[in-house]
């Protein structure tokens, strides 16, 4: 794992069963060809704290959630997280196997993270509403 997203400052997250079973196969299947974000995704779901499907909390951000965040640039975005073989840039659906994409799943409204962009970058957001 790059000594980055160690330092890190990670909040509390919550990952549904399901969620967490499928993202941690779809990490594993592409550590050869994505390393950087599946070693990210997978610390995110190492330290995730898993949950039965059907019982994450509303206001969490779940895979197919539609989520507003703030970047620290202070643009908003809203974007809703999908598996890359629905990502669409023109719809604003962003996959998990993208650096922010990994960064927000499991955080709730309220919640910020640090993250690490594709360019090496480093970068915070703010959740600021999560829907279905």
């Amino acid at each position: 794992m790059p000594a980055l997203a160690r330092n890190r400052s990670v909040p509390n997250i919550i990952v549904s069963n399901a969620d967490y079973e499928r993202l941690t196969d779809l990490a594993t299947a592409s550590l050869e060809r994505l390393p950087e974000v599946a070693e990210e995704l997978l610390s995110e779901m190492d330290r995730a704290k898993i949950v039965r499907d059907g019982s994450v909390p509303a206001g969490v951000v779940r895979m197919g959630s539609t989520v507003t965040f703030r970047s620290d640039d202070g643009r908003e975005r809203t974007e809703t997280l999908v598996y890359p073989v629905d990502e669409d840039s023109d719809a604003h659906r962003i996959s998990v196997m993208t650096p922010v994409g990994a960064a927000l799943i499991g955080l709730a409204e309220g919640q910020s993270i640090s993250w690490t962009a594709r360019d090496g970058r480093r970068h915070e957001l703010t959740v600021v509403k999560v829907g279905p």
